[in-house]
């Protein structure tokens, strides 16, 4: 009796010379080309690494942010570099505007949301509960509400990718909320890739990278950090924006690949 063995899609059998031809097909290169991708808070930091990183590739990009004036600067070069591309004013920490842009702008591929202002860090005792939910505002319900509005517009074979941190897992004194944005936001994409499916949703988990995230903390508070990170990460140095959005492509990209959360942070979660 014959045994049936399993074949890598990338060889085939030539029966003339009964030979197995190896690597005689090229496998399908993954590439965003000719998608459109939206992506709030797309203007700086890493959202704006994950534009450049896009248009790259060929795709068109729908940048929401807010900020009227460095909209604008980002949309005028969106349609210099590609055609059909844009920028929009949107208040991320408001649910109606959120609402009233989907609204606006039809189908596309993938969601991307990056969007969030500086964190100040310091112990639970000295924190102003006002600005902590503030933050939880834009930075989870922000998030909440996009996929709330945008997944009906998402076509078939799109995703989701959302936004968490390296302090979910290794948190410090002092970084409470943060962690805890951070966590809710891995377990919100736990839970939208099984209720949204077939829709992808993952989750890039960002170690410490030089970006005005870290603008809360003075100069040479940010330094100090980046210089202890330094001695600290495995890779020895801190992260680039350019680097982190290099996550965000490949989650896109990767049609098998869902409910993840996608750690790239210089190894810093093993030490």
């Amino acid at each position: 009796m014959k045994t049936l063995r399993y074949e890598p899609s990338v060889t085939s059998y030539d029966p003339q010379t009964s030979r197995r031809a190896v690597l005689t097909a090229a496998p399908h290169r993954m590439s965003l080309r000719g998608q459109r991708i939206v992506a709030l808070g797309g203007t700086s930091g890493i959202g704006l690494a994950v534009v450049q990183s896009a248009l790259t590739e060929g795709a068109r990009v729908v940048v929401a942010a807010n900020g009227q004036s460095r909209v604008e600067e980002v949309g005028a070069e969106l349609a210099s570099r590609s055609p059909g591309s844009e920028a929009q004013n949107v208040d991320v920490a408001d649910e109606h505007s959120i609402e009233r842009f989907f609204e606006r702008i039809g189908r596309f591929d993938h969601l991307v949301y990056t969007a969030g202002d500086n964190i100040p860090l310091g112990p639970l005792a000295g924190t102003d509960l006002r600005q902590a939910r503030q933050r939880f505002e834009i930075r989870y319900w922000g998030a909440v509400a996009a996929v709330k509005y945008g997944m009906r517009s998402i076509r078939k074979d799109g995703s989701i990718v959302l936004t968490s941190g390296f302090s979910a897992t290794r948190p410090r004194a002092g970084w409470t909320s943060q962690a805890s944005i951070q966590s809710a936001v891995e377990g919100l994409t736990r839970a939208l890739a099984v209720e949204l499916a077939p829709i992808r949703v993952n989750c890039v988990s960002p170690g410490l990278a030089r970006t005005p995230r870290w603008g809360a903390l003075s100069e040479s508070d940010r330094q100090a950090l980046y210089e202890r990170e330094e001695r600290r990460l495995p890779v020895a140095r801190v992260g680039e924006a350019h680097e982190l959005a290099s996550a965000y492509i490949y989650l896109m990209n990767n049609t098998y690949a869902t409910g993840n959360v996608l750690n790239v942070d210089g190894g810093g979660a093993l030490v």
